[in-house]
């Protein structure tokens, strides 16, 4: 459920990191597919990157999904904007929008 206090702590989060991502795991240790693809793709640009595993915060795991009205993890955040999932940061990857959006 997204109260108040993580509604705010997740905006903080995303306006102070340049890339944050919100997945299953932690950018070490990805416990799925997507979220290590996702992580692959951003570490390639040698950015620092704001990992949060939401298997580790039932509340986290939800609230995110409120927060960005998506429903699936990983999200990924760039600029302090909601980009998308893996699927999305793979295709932006290969045309070239995610190096645009990481300079």
């Amino acid at each position: 459920m997204l109260t108040d206090q993580l509604r705010k702590k997740i905006e903080d989060d995303v306006k102070n990191n340049k890339v944050v991502i919100y997945m299953k795991g932690t950018a070490a240790s990805p416990m799925c597919g997507f979220s290590g693809r996702a992580v692959q793709i951003l570490q390639s640009y040698g950015v620092a990157l704001k990992d949060h595993d939401v298997l580790s915060d039932d509340q986290l795991r939800q609230g995110i999904k409120e927060f960005t009205n998506w429903p699936t993890i990983p999200q990924v955040f760039i600029n302090g904007e909601f980009v998308g999932g893996a699927d999305i940061i793979a295709e932006m990857h290969e045309n070239g929008e995610l190096a645009e959006l990481l300079k």
